[in-house]
């Protein structure tokens, strides 16, 4: 049984006899000595999507559930959902913004490395891979000299997520975005 303090986004945990896909997490450290973390999470009902803002204490438990993780990559976006390929059996699954969110960003086509969770049969979410490379789409200009200071700049990347990168890459580049983060890591090649 894992406690709130174990949780990571993308989870799936039994709370209240309701099995939720863990969307987001909040950490908001003690404000004086005595007190404890508190971890505010926001969790999706698998079955009925209903989305639930909870507060836990880092001791707090909770349920395991039992899962199926299935390889897949993500297809397209077909105006409303997002369609993802089992590497396998070819079988379709598809995801609304909602039960992505956070995730939307990193989805590029032909993106390998992401697990689709079943439950019971059902569609629960997806766990997108540690890192993924995406191209740098709107950044200012590189400047030269930028390697020796650890300024950054914003840049728009494909897929639409926004991150701080250094000074020194410029549009058309190549690079790893950690997914649990959202943090530039490394230029690519």
């Amino acid at each position: 049984m894992p406690r709130a303090s174990d949780i990571k986004k993308g989870a799936i945990v039994r709370y209240k006899g309701r099995v939720c896909a863990v969307r987001k997490i909040d950490t908001r450290a003690p404000s004086s000595r005595g007190s404890n973390t508190l971890y505010k999470m926001k969790l999706q009902d698998v079955v009925s999507k209903q989305n639930l803002d909870e507060t836990f204490k880092g001791e707090d438990m909770f349920e395991d559930v039992d899962f199926v993780r299935r390889n897949a990559s993500y297809s397209y976006f077909d105006g409303e959902l997002y369609v993802f390929m089992d590497d396998e059996d070819f079988t379709q699954y598809s995801f609304n913004n909602d039960a992505l969110e956070g995730q939307t960003g990193y989805l590029v086509e032909g993106l390998n490395g992401i697990s689709v969770i079943l439950i019971d049969g059902v569609e629960a979410g997806i766990a997108l891979p540690v890192s993924v490379d995406l191209e740098i789409l709107e950044t200012a200009p590189a400047l030269k000299g930028g390697s020796v200071t650890k300024r950054t700049k914003p840049a728009t990347l494909a897929g639409g997520l926004e991150v701080q990168i250094p000074e020194y890459l410029a549009q058309g580049e190549v690079i790893k975005v950690n997914t649990e983060s959202g943090e530039y890591m490394s230029r690519t090649g």
